[in-house]
Protein backbone atom coordinates (compact mmCIF):
# COMPACT_ATOMS: atom_id res chain seq x y z
CA UNK A 1 0.00 0.00 0.00
CA UNK A 2 2.90 2.31 0.87
CA UNK A 3 4.74 1.40 -2.08
CA UNK A 4 1.41 2.29 -4.24
CA UNK A 5 1.12 5.43 -2.67
CA UNK A 6 4.24 6.59 -3.48
CA UNK A 7 4.16 5.68 -6.66
CA UNK A 8 0.83 7.84 -7.32
CA UNK A 9 2.75 10.35 -5.28
CA UNK A 10 5.63 10.72 -7.54
CA UNK A 11 3.48 10.57 -10.87
CA UNK A 12 1.36 13.20 -9.90
CA UNK A 13 3.62 16.11 -10.94
CA UNK A 14 4.08 14.25 -14.46
CA UNK A 15 0.26 13.66 -14.66
CA UNK A 16 0.14 17.34 -14.15
CA UNK A 17 2.28 18.52 -16.61
CA UNK A 18 1.12 16.34 -19.20
CA UNK A 19 -2.50 17.70 -18.45
CA UNK A 20 -0.89 21.01 -18.98
CA UNK A 21 0.73 20.74 -22.29
CA UNK A 22 -2.55 19.22 -23.37
CA UNK A 23 -4.34 22.10 -22.47
CA UNK A 24 -1.87 24.18 -23.96
CA UNK A 25 -2.16 22.66 -26.91
CA UNK A 26 -5.45 22.08 -27.02
CA UNK A 27 -5.95 25.70 -26.61
CA UNK A 28 -3.50 26.73 -29.73
CA UNK A 29 -5.38 24.54 -31.89
CA UNK A 30 -8.40 26.00 -31.39
CA UNK A 31 -7.03 29.77 -31.67
CA UNK A 32 -5.56 28.35 -34.83
CA UNK A 33 -8.89 26.89 -35.68
CA UNK A 34 -10.85 29.73 -34.81
CA UNK A 35 -8.40 32.66 -36.90
CA UNK A 36 -8.72 29.80 -40.26
CA UNK A 37 -12.43 30.01 -39.80
CA UNK A 38 -12.71 33.82 -39.25
CA UNK A 39 -10.41 34.59 -42.54
CA UNK A 40 -12.93 33.11 -44.86
CA UNK A 41 -15.84 34.91 -42.95
CA UNK A 42 -13.92 38.65 -43.98
CA UNK A 43 -13.07 37.49 -47.37
CA UNK A 44 -16.60 36.23 -48.19
CA UNK A 45 -17.80 39.57 -47.46
CA UNK A 46 -15.45 41.84 -49.38
CA UNK A 47 -16.65 39.23 -52.24
CA UNK A 48 -19.59 39.84 -51.66
CA UNK A 49 -19.54 43.69 -51.57
CA UNK A 50 -17.71 44.11 -54.66
CA UNK A 51 -20.54 41.78 -56.35
CA UNK A 52 -23.42 43.57 -55.13
CA UNK A 53 -22.16 47.01 -55.91
CA UNK A 54 -21.14 45.91 -59.55
CA UNK A 55 -22.95 47.68 -62.32
CA UNK A 56 -22.12 49.67 -64.87
CA UNK A 57 -24.28 52.03 -67.08
CA UNK A 58 -23.02 53.53 -70.61
CA UNK A 59 -24.51 54.39 -74.25
CA UNK A 60 -24.27 50.71 -74.96
CA UNK A 61 -26.99 49.98 -71.79
CA UNK A 62 -26.83 48.86 -68.35
CA UNK A 63 -25.56 45.92 -66.62
CA UNK A 64 -26.19 44.80 -62.84
CA UNK A 65 -24.49 41.62 -61.38
CA UNK A 66 -28.30 40.41 -60.78
CA UNK A 67 -28.41 40.07 -64.66
CA UNK A 68 -26.49 36.92 -64.33
CA UNK A 69 -27.42 33.81 -62.65
CA UNK A 70 -24.11 32.74 -61.94
CA UNK A 71 -23.06 36.15 -60.28
CA UNK A 72 -26.46 35.46 -58.30
CA UNK A 73 -25.71 32.28 -57.02
CA UNK A 74 -21.52 33.66 -55.91
CA UNK A 75 -23.65 36.11 -54.42
CA UNK A 76 -25.58 33.91 -52.01
CA UNK A 77 -22.89 31.40 -51.65
CA UNK A 78 -20.66 34.05 -50.42
CA UNK A 79 -23.46 35.06 -47.99
CA UNK A 80 -23.85 31.79 -46.18
CA UNK A 81 -20.45 30.92 -45.70
CA UNK A 82 -19.87 34.17 -44.27
CA UNK A 83 -22.42 33.71 -41.67
CA UNK A 84 -21.41 30.14 -41.15
CA UNK A 85 -17.77 31.15 -40.65
CA UNK A 86 -18.74 33.55 -38.02
CA UNK A 87 -21.04 30.77 -36.02
CA UNK A 88 -18.70 27.71 -36.50
CA UNK A 89 -15.76 30.26 -35.51
CA UNK A 90 -17.91 31.07 -31.98
CA UNK A 91 -18.21 27.19 -31.51
CA UNK A 92 -14.70 26.48 -32.18
CA UNK A 93 -13.38 29.58 -29.22
CA UNK A 94 -15.65 27.49 -26.86
CA UNK A 95 -13.71 25.58 -24.52
CA UNK A 96 -14.97 22.39 -24.49
CA UNK A 97 -14.78 18.43 -26.03
CA UNK A 98 -14.43 17.40 -29.10
CA UNK A 99 -17.47 15.02 -28.72
CA UNK A 100 -18.15 12.38 -31.86
CA UNK A 101 -21.59 14.53 -32.81
CA UNK A 102 -19.84 17.28 -32.96
CA UNK A 103 -16.83 16.55 -34.54
CA UNK A 104 -19.20 14.77 -37.45
CA UNK A 105 -21.14 18.05 -37.68
CA UNK A 106 -18.44 20.06 -38.43
CA UNK A 107 -16.71 17.38 -40.87
CA UNK A 108 -20.11 17.78 -42.93
CA UNK A 109 -20.75 21.32 -43.23
CA UNK A 110 -16.94 22.27 -44.14
CA UNK A 111 -17.42 19.43 -46.79
CA UNK A 112 -20.41 20.87 -48.22
CA UNK A 113 -19.35 24.51 -47.70
CA UNK A 114 -16.56 23.79 -49.80
CA UNK A 115 -17.95 22.36 -52.45
CA UNK A 116 -20.31 24.84 -52.50
CA UNK A 117 -18.33 27.90 -52.96
CA UNK A 118 -15.39 26.26 -54.81
CA UNK A 119 -18.78 25.21 -57.33
CA UNK A 120 -19.55 29.02 -57.43
CA UNK A 121 -16.04 30.11 -57.99
CA UNK A 122 -15.54 27.48 -60.65
CA UNK A 123 -19.20 28.48 -62.51
CA UNK A 124 -18.45 32.15 -62.28
CA UNK A 125 -15.14 31.92 -63.60
CA UNK A 126 -16.42 30.63 -66.77
CA UNK A 127 -19.13 33.29 -67.24
CA UNK A 128 -15.95 35.96 -67.02
CA UNK A 129 -13.87 34.18 -69.38
CA UNK A 130 -17.07 34.26 -72.23
CA UNK A 131 -17.46 37.45 -71.36
CA UNK A 132 -13.72 38.23 -72.00
CA UNK A 133 -12.91 35.93 -74.98
CA UNK A 134 -16.85 35.53 -75.99
CA UNK A 135 -18.02 32.64 -78.10
CA UNK A 136 -17.83 32.43 -82.15
CA UNK A 137 -19.19 28.82 -81.68
CA UNK A 138 -22.52 30.07 -80.25
CA UNK A 139 -21.95 33.79 -81.91
CA UNK A 140 -21.88 34.93 -78.22
CA UNK A 141 -19.37 38.09 -78.88
CA UNK A 142 -17.18 39.67 -76.17
CA UNK A 143 -18.95 42.27 -73.92
CA UNK A 144 -15.96 43.08 -71.73
CA UNK A 145 -14.83 45.88 -74.14
CA UNK A 146 -17.67 48.27 -73.31
CA UNK A 147 -18.39 47.20 -69.87
CA UNK A 148 -14.98 46.91 -68.73
CA UNK A 149 -15.54 48.14 -65.16
CA UNK A 150 -18.40 45.58 -65.04
CA UNK A 151 -15.69 42.88 -65.84
CA UNK A 152 -12.63 44.10 -63.71
CA UNK A 153 -15.15 43.52 -60.54
CA UNK A 154 -16.55 40.13 -61.19
CA UNK A 155 -12.85 39.25 -61.88
CA UNK A 156 -11.65 40.63 -58.39
CA UNK A 157 -15.15 38.88 -56.73
CA UNK A 158 -14.40 35.70 -58.61
CA UNK A 159 -10.49 35.49 -57.69
CA UNK A 160 -11.38 36.68 -53.57
CA UNK A 161 -13.91 33.55 -53.80
CA UNK A 162 -11.19 31.19 -54.86
CA UNK A 163 -9.12 32.57 -51.81
CA UNK A 164 -11.86 31.24 -49.75
CA UNK A 165 -12.32 27.58 -51.28
CA UNK A 166 -8.60 27.26 -50.38
CA UNK A 167 -9.23 28.26 -47.07
CA UNK A 168 -11.97 25.91 -47.01
CA UNK A 169 -10.03 22.85 -48.33
CA UNK A 170 -7.91 23.69 -45.10
CA UNK A 171 -10.80 23.50 -43.23
CA UNK A 172 -11.88 20.58 -45.01
CA UNK A 173 -8.39 18.72 -44.12
CA UNK A 174 -8.67 19.85 -40.09
CA UNK A 175 -11.83 18.56 -39.64
CA UNK A 176 -11.41 15.43 -41.66
CA UNK A 177 -8.46 14.93 -38.98
CA UNK A 178 -10.35 15.22 -36.15
CA UNK A 179 -13.09 13.09 -36.76
CA UNK A 180 -11.36 10.37 -38.53
CA UNK A 181 -8.35 10.61 -35.32
CA UNK A 182 -11.22 9.17 -33.29
CA UNK A 183 -11.56 6.01 -34.90
CA UNK A 184 -8.78 3.12 -33.68
CA UNK A 185 -7.18 1.58 -36.65
CA UNK A 186 -8.43 -2.17 -37.46
CA UNK A 187 -5.29 -3.23 -36.59
CA UNK A 188 -4.88 -7.16 -35.23
CA UNK A 189 -1.84 -9.89 -34.54
CA UNK A 190 -0.98 -12.43 -36.97
CA UNK A 191 -0.96 -15.48 -34.09
CA UNK A 192 1.69 -17.15 -36.31
CA UNK A 193 3.93 -14.37 -37.28
CA UNK A 194 7.39 -15.22 -35.64
CA UNK A 195 8.73 -11.81 -35.61
CA UNK A 196 5.97 -9.78 -34.05
CA UNK A 197 4.82 -7.64 -36.21
CA UNK A 198 1.13 -6.78 -36.88
CA UNK A 199 -0.97 -6.92 -39.39
CA UNK A 200 -4.00 -5.51 -40.52
CA UNK A 201 -7.51 -7.41 -40.81
CA UNK A 202 -10.11 -5.96 -43.57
Amino acid sequence: MKSSSTNMAGSTPLQKRELEDDNENSSSMRTAETMLRLLPMGLCVVALVIMLKNQQTNDYGSITYSDLGTFRYLVHANGICAGYSLLSAIVAVVPRPITMSRAWTFFLLDQILTYAILAAGAVSTEVVYLAYKGDTAVTWSESCGPFGSFCHKATASVSITFIVSLCYAGLSLLSSYRLFSKYDAPVGSYNNNKGGIEIANY
